[in-house]
């Protein structure tokens, strides 16, 4: 997460209002072709429940879609239940993780949005 190329790879920060501190931070990853990525997201804890969450994940998903992704992912804990429904508001569809019961796959088709 550290080694971004601006190409595959981009990161993305949201700030406080009036300050510089970080309360977001938005990761994605894409395969050498450019058809696939991986998004992660991370909300400080008491800015959770505003919206950034969403706003993050609709702001890459956007970045993704104009760079030619055609599918974004994003591997989350079946107990995540706030971020499974916030993926799935947006379009996101859950499908199982082979050989991990605990994990799920949220995938959103980009060239249908």
């Amino acid at each position: 997460m550290t080694k971004v190329d601006h190409v595959t790879t981009e990161h993305f920060l949201a700030f406080s209002g009036g300050s510089d501190a970080i309360i977001a931070a938005a990761l994605v990853a894409c395969d050498p072709s450019m058809t696939k990525a991986e998004v992660a997201i991370s909300v400080r804890a008491d800015d959770k429940h505003k919206g950034v969450g969403w706003e993050m994940l609709r702001h890459v998903a956007r970045y993704a879609q104009a760079h030619g992704v055609k599918t974004l992912e994003s591997l989350e804990s079946r107990e995540n239940h706030e971020a499974i429904e916030l993926e799935q508001e947006q379009g996101f569809v859950a499908v199982p993780y082979p050989d991990d019961p605990t994990l799920v796959l949220i995938r959103k088709d980009l060239r249908s949005t």
